[in-house]
């Protein structure tokens, strides 16, 4: 069984997506989950979801999302969901 996935979608020099991967790296350790990031840019279609409100992150199995600002409870939580 494959680990699971949290995708991070955030674009080059986004420095809200730094702050939000120091929030994610405690929850992702406690639970074994791996962080992908997807940069928004390379898809117009992520773009016109996302291009507003990076970071956001989400789940790879059940796509639920937790938009900034987050706290790195709140990213437990949506792990443990």
């Amino acid at each position: 069984m494959s680990e699971p996935v949290l995708i991070l979608y955030t674009t080059l020099g986004c420095h809200l997506c730094e702050q939000a991967k120091d929030e994610l790296w405690p929850a992702l350790t406690q639970t074994g989950w791996r962080l992908e990031e997807v940069d928004i840019a390379d898809s117009d279609s992520l773009m016109a979801r996302y291009g507003a409100r990076i970071p956001v992150v989400a789940r790879s199995d059940s796509g639920a999302e937790l938009g900034w600002p987050f706290s790195s409870g709140e990213v437990t939580g949506l792990l443990e969901g």
